[in-house]
């Protein structure tokens, strides 16, 4: 359960929420009775496919044989070896391999390269992780704002806001969550806009931050999407919670896990990413 006085804990994902659920409280007579109304995609992962991001079976390998399996590996190898470099002390060769994952084929390899350049603290490799903001795959570009949220949010904020036009929820999402940490109250304005964004998420974690804004404005709105029968219910009950917040304690507690996580360093959530259904 939510502890309501913990301003680290974000919105609950409505991926995984039950009551978010079609049809959750319902009682149909048959399956023709039952509506789904949103986009579901089933995909075909394998098993060994969905335990790439396990480690454990490299741990006991030298950074040698993860390089190895980072650039020859197949795809469920690279995925591994790319997060499995993360357990090491940062070096010129593992940040060089990094690199080279960032133009991998597979979009689950270059996401894992970019968080784990991101947990490195690998400030030589920046740039690098800007250039992915224009990946093909929004999930890349969403772990984008991650790595340079924690490698250095006020040198790369140019980048970071003009993420806020991203055509994908996840990347408008975290870069409001990254500018809320750096501005604090003076992102009332991009806050107020994404609760207007056409993504149930996106407007979820706005009315979350407008917890920490002090300003009529915020409180105003908070009340009309509390209000708002039209919203689902955990926009709704977010901006409950929100007004109940207040501001100064929020922004204090808040250390800026962009997924929400409550662990001692938020940048250390996996979250962020696409779920395997």
């Amino acid at each position: 359960m939510r502890d309501e006085e913990e301003a680290t804990d974000g919105p609950t994902d409505p991926r995984v929420d039950p009551e978010a659920s079609p049809g959750f409280g319902e009682d149909p007579d048959g399956l023709s009775d039952i509506e789904v109304s949103r986009d579901v995609t089933i995909g075909e992962a394998t098993p060994r496919e969905l335990r790439a991001s396990d480690t454990a079976p490299v741990a006991d390998a030298d950074v040698a044989e993860k390089l190895a399996d980072l650039s020859e590996g197949d795809a469920v190898e690279r995925r591994r070896a790319a997060l499995a470099l993360g357990e090491h002390e940062p070096s010129g060769a593992i940040v060089e391999g990094l690199l080279a994952a960032l133009s991998d084929d597979d979009a689950d390899v270059r996401q894992f390269a970019v968080e784990t350049l991101g947990e490195l603290d690998a400030e030589a490799a920046g740039e690098a992780i800007v250039a992915t903001l224009d990946d093909p795959d929004p999930w890349v570009r969403a772990e984008a704002l991650v790595a340079l949220d924690r490698l250095d949010r006020t040198r790369f904020e140019s980048h970071i806001e003009a993420a806020l036009s991203d055509e994908h929820h996840a990347v408008r999402r975290n870069a409001a969550v990254s500018l809320f940490k750096l501005r604090g109250e003076e992102t009332l304005e991009v806050l107020l806009d994404q609760t207007r964004d056409e993504s149930e998420r996106v407007r979820e974690w706005a009315a979350h931050l407008l917890a920490g804004v002090d300003d009529d404005r915020a409180e105003r709105r908070l009340e009309e999407l509390a209000a708002d029968e039209s919203e689902p219910k955990v926009v709704r009950s977010t901006a409950a919670r929100s007004l109940e917040a207040d501001p100064g304690k929020f922004r204090r507690q808040f250390t800026g896990g962009i997924e929400g996580g409550t662990d001692d360093d938020p940048a250390d959530s996996r979250l962020n990413r696409q779920p395997d259904l």
